[in-house]
């Protein structure tokens, strides 16, 4: 009797571990495998625990009576994109406050500047980001008097659309005691004309008007995070790369974990050294929720952005000789923080645009490999404009080109008046770095730019805009292929973030992280490529996305 009951529960007990597999059927599947090549298959078994049990080939065997079976109709399905570089609570507040990323002329901006003024009497601070003078057509930086025109009454406080630059208003440079007397501080400037501060403030200058902004409370943070997640799943994103993560932040993260609200994935990078210790202690912090977070690293800034002339040059802007850009840390500052954060086994992640920044980033982790050996994985995010004669530096040093496609596109025209054309050999130089032996990571850098991975691709492949502009792709000969701008959009950027062991492809033992979609981006071309629909995002073998036209 007792021998019975005993068989009677292992029957029960292997029909539970049976009954908890998902399958999903009917795919046009692909991800990488080991070796690094394209493998294909038509269903995903997916375990209890949310990881990858199986790839099926058409002539598998099923599993018999999966707890959940969806029958995918022939849709593509592959691994969630791994966003290697973005900012999480930027995405978020961003959704939230004002957006003026899509304006095209100055007018058009404090038109909605003055609508939502509007529509929110009640706020003390006007607060948004997204301007662009470039795409104004504007030639110069806005201006506080200009923005008075649209509010005057309350501070405005504005990001331009790369983070690098603020522009205020009048009210809110009183605000912050802005005068004609108010020096410039290291790594940053304050515009002015006549000796007379003009509204925009640079790089590190713009700290003088953040600091006098009311901090967001925490429900309005959570809020911010909801939202940002929303807008990672609906575009195929299951990893997002946080770049620049505060301890507020971090402690908002921290409660939607605990309320089990953490819909997909986090690596974090702390805002600053000082961050980093006080979130993560001696060592970075393990995963947490069920690897959906982790701290495994700082980021720091070397220089700023070419769209305000902050990016760290060898020689000076061809559109502005007095200027070759800002170095925000000198070398020792650079090599002290490097220091600090190897030491106890955190990763770098260094902001470099300019080749003279991108130079002096090298130098550093060429040095910092004589004390800190290992796999240090050594990230440079963005590496816009490199001199040619430094990517084998790249290479020789293990670093990881953290870069994003569409800043090649959406740059195009300003990196040229800005460098001139002799000096674009090294610009977005994706397919010299890969030819090599580099390893990329991509990344959209939301909210800079939308998240849309498949723009990102079509840039990868094709470089050209939206419009096919220019035709046959800007410097054609850094084009890569659809497999290496796949990778790198997955695999290399979960290899970037350590943790290529969990996530980045479908193979057995890693997390079912998978979007499906109604084109297969191998076969699509750029035009068709931008067009992509994400119809459903999975974290953890759970559903966490679907298209609002299929729920419907």
């Amino acid at each position: 009797m007792i021998r019975r009951l005993f068989a009677v529960a292992a029957t029960l007990l292997l029909s539970v571990a049976v009954q908890a597999e998902t399958l999903i059927d009917n795919v046009n599947g692909m991800t990488f495998s080991k070796d690094g090549s394209i493998q294909r298959f038509s269903g995903l078994v997916i375990a209890d625990d949310g990881r990858v049990k199986q790839l099926l080939d058409r002539k598998d065997k099923r599993p018999k009576n999966p707890q959940y079976y969806y029958d995918a109709k022939g849709m593509t399905l592959m691994p969630g994109f791994v966003d290697a570089h973005g900012h999480v609570m930027g995405t978020g507040f961003g959704a939230l406050t004002l957006d003026l990323s899509a304006t095209r002329s100055l007018e058009e901006a404090l038109q909605l500047v003055r609508d939502y003024a509007a529509r929110h009497p009640s706020r003390p601070w006007i607060i948004g980001r997204g301007w662009n003078q470039e795409l104004w057509g504007l030639g110069r930086f806005p201006t506080a008097a200009e923005l008075d025109r649209a509010v005057a009454d309350r501070p405005v406080w504005l990001e331009r659309v790369d983070g690098h630059a603020g522009w205020a208003n009048s009210a809110a440079m009183a605000a912050a005691g802005i005068t004609a007397a108010t020096v410039s501080p290291p790594g940053g400037y304050i515009e002015k004309q006549d000796r007379q501060p003009t509204g925009v403030f640079v790089d590190n200058a713009t700290s003088l008007i953040a600091q006098v902004v009311p901090e967001p409370r925490a429900v309005e943070r959570d809020l911010a995070l909801a939202k940002a997640q929303e807008i990672f799943l609906a575009g195929g994103v299951t990893t997002m790369t946080d770049m620049g993560t505060t301890m507020a932040d971090w402690q908002s993260l921290r409660r939607a974990g605990d309320k089990g609200q953490l819909r997909m994935r986090f690596i974090s990078y702390a805002a600053e050294i000082e961050e980093m210790t006080a979130i993560a202690g001696p060592e970075p912090t393990p995963w947490l929720y069920d690897s959906k977070l982790r701290m495994v690293g700082v980021k720091l800034y070397l220089d700023g952005a070419l769209g305000s002339r902050g990016a760290w040059l060898k020689r000076p802007y061809q559109d502005a000789p007095a200027s070759s850009g800002l170095p925000l840390l000198n070398s020792a500052q650079l090599r002290n923080k490097m220091s600090r954060a190897a030491m106890d086994g955190f990763q770098l992640a260094v902001h470099a645009i300019g080749d003279a920044a991108n130079e002096e980033l090298l130098s550093g982790i060429e040095e910092m490999r004589t004390s800190y050996q290992g796999d240090r994985r050594w990230r440079i995010e963005h590496a816009q404009i490199l001199d040619p004669t430094d990517i084998p530096r790249i290479i020789a040093t293990g670093s990881i080109a953290s870069m994003q496609p569409v800043h090649q596109t959406s740059d195009r025209a300003m990196a040229e008046a800005r460098l001139g054309p002799d000096r674009l050999r090294g610009a977005y130089a994706w397919r010299t770095i890969v030819d090599a032996g580099g390893v990329l990571a991509f990344g959209t850098d939301v909210p800079v730019e939308r998240v849309d991975p498949f723009a990102g691709l079509a840039a990868a492949i094709s470089r050209s805009d939206a419009m096919g502009e220019p035709f046959g792709g800007w410097q054609p000969q850094e084009k890569i292929g659809r497999e290496e701008a796949i990778r790198a959009y997955t695999i290399g950027a979960a290899f970037a973030g350590m943790a290529e062991d969990r996530i980045g492809s479908l193979e057995p033992g890693k997390y079912a992280d998978f979007i499906l979609l109604d084109t297969d981006p191998l076969l699509a071309g750029p035009y068709e490529m931008r067009s992509i629909r994400v119809q459903q995002t999975w974290v953890g073998g759970s559903r966490a996305y679907v298209q609002p036209e299929i729920a419907r």
